[in-house]
């Protein structure tokens, strides 16, 4: 037969559309035609197959070679051709019969020595077989990150040989080993060496427990930055779904995926000198940037107003949507973006506001690198203040540390919110809000005039409600009351701090 259609899956952000290897052998003069909306990358494939198949010990035919990457309209970049296209002269050459190429598919780079080597993007792939129901043969290197997708049928390859003794049904390749979920660490970072900073601790918590956006406003070396790094002991390890979908975005990142560390949810802190493209990523070959990589975790900004302008303001729109759509000359591409922000600052670029080492006005000017849009959508802001005493921390045993009892209110009230409407609080639309919260005629006329007289916008007049709700479930009450409400109209400390300046 000279002719072979062969299953493949490109690239396109985090999702892996099906394409269609198509191989035609003719008569005339040879030659090796590949077409499809194919990169550079690409079309070099053609000199790797043929040094891949000759020194595998296979007859490159000396035909006019014609390879069709289908649907055209769909970039194809890298060297995850070169195996299906090598399949897919040996079946048009007659060396493999055209039924081995029903129902399966191929990735792969080879080397000019028929060695098959890794490539990037693999959890993708796997997912989007699995979904079909495709077996894939894969580079055999990639199998330990690859067994985290349990429902793929996998056949790890090292070579171009043994894929063509399996196909040829004389030495059949073995399937992936399968991959059992690991055990969650029994250590947690504890929050007793850090002294005091009660309130804090307790934002903490109920940012953990409905997955709310924090900042912490104070001086220099009050515990900001090690309070934030205890969030991660405070969150519930994600599910399997999710794991796989953080997992796609790293490899898609081209980054090395750590099984021990599956459905621990990741927490990435990016310096303040980061560019608003690192951030939301890009490139010639658009990858995922930071607020992707934290997705489903933590993306802490430490030092937030030393952040770009341009770098804060392009957090808006994750922050709303929970994705993040990137539009380059090359193409566009869409990551998910659902992440949690946790950010830290000095009320004043010389640290403390009471230092007297500037005017109000100076650090009014300051504060302003913030902009309201963006502080909208900030759930808490609580104050970190300097303490009284210079204490030295007590030694602390952290089977005793009371982040134990902070965590079981966590998932307790995690686990209210899921069985409740399927999602955290912070994820609540407004229209939901009025069923979720059941607020009395007195409670609500209390909070709407509580928000006529700070100013609040209806954003923040929501975002507050959906931090009152979180409270209720912390303490087990079905209904959110005046208690509750009050508690969360008192984390706005940056508004409050910025109004006490722009009095003077």
């Amino acid at each position: 037969m000279s002719m072979a259609v062969v299953k493949t899956f490109a690239g396109q952000g985090v999702w892996a559309p099906e394409v269609a290897v198509e191989v035609h052998l003719a008569n005339g003069l040879p030659a090796f035609q590949l077409v499809g909306m194919a990169e550079t990358s690409v079309k070099e494939a053609r000199e790797r197959v043929r040094s891949a198949l000759i020194n595998s010990g296979f007859e490159f035919p000396a035909k006019r070679i014609t390879v069709n990457l289908a649907p055209a309209d769909i970039p194809k970049h890298g060297g995850r051709f070169d195996l299906p296209i090598a399949v897919g002269i040996l079946v048009a050459s007659g060396y493999l019969p055209d039924t081995c190429l029903y129902d399966i598919a191929f990735v792969g780079e080879l080397g000019l020595n028929g060695e098959i080597k890794s490539v990037g993007g693999l959890i993708p792939i796997l997912m989007a077989s699995a979904k079909e129901g495709l077996p894939l043969i894969f580079p055999g290197v990639n199998d330990l990150d690859a067994a985290i997708v349990s429902g793929a049928i996998r056949y790890p390859a090292f070579d171009l040989l043994s894929v063509y003794e399996h196909l040829a049904a004389t030495k059949p390749l073995k399937k992936g080993v399968p991959f059992t979920l690991p055990d969650l660490p029994d250590h947690v970072l504890g929050w007793d060496d850090i002294i005091g900073q009660a309130q804090a601790k307790r934002a903490l918590t109920i940012a953990a427990a409905g997955a709310h956006n924090l900042l912490m406003v104070g001086p220099q070396g009050t515990g900001k930055s090690l309070l934030a790094s205890r969030l991660l002991s405070l969150l519930p390890p994600m599910s399997e779904e999710e794991a796989l979908e953080v997992a796609a975005i790293v490899s898609v990142k081209g980054d090395a995926i750590v099984a021990s560390q599956f459905t621990t949810r990741p927490m990435r802190t990016p310096h303040h000198t980061c560019s608003a493209v690192a951030l939301t990523g890009g490139g010639s070959q658009i990858v995922p940037g930071e607020v992707s990589l934290a997705h489903h975790g933590v993306l802490f900004l430490d030092e937030l107003p030393e952040f770009g302008r341009k770098a804060l303001e392009v957090l808006r729109e994750p922050l709303e949507t929970g994705d993040v759509h990137i539009s380059r000359a090359s193409g566009s591409a869409t990551y998910p973006a659902n992440f949690q922000l946790i950010a830290a600052m000095n009320p004043s670029p010389t640290g403390d506001i009471d230092d007297n080492r500037l005017t109000p006005q100076q650090q009014l000017n300051y504060l302003n690198r913030l902009s309201g849009p963006l502080l909208d959508r900030i759930d808490i802001q609580v104050e970190v203040p300097r303490l009284e005493n210079y204490d030295l921390t007590p030694p602390i045993n952290n089977s005793d540390d009371s982040i134990h009892h902070a965590i079981e209110q966590v998932l307790v009230a995690r686990a209210i919110q899921l069985e409740r409407q399927g999602k955290p609080n912070a994820h609540v639309n407004g229209g939901e809000l009025a069923a979720l919260c059941q607020l009395s005629q007195q409670d609500l006329a209390f909070l709407q005039a509580a928000a006529k007289q700070l100013n609040l916008s209806m954003r923040v007049f929501h975002r507050t409600l959906k931090v009152a709700r979180t409270l209720a479930d912390l303490d087990a009450e079905t209904k959110v009351n005046r208690q509750h409400l009050s508690e969360a109209l008192g984390y706005r400390a940056l508004d409050t701090l910025i109004k006490q300046l722009s009095t003077h």
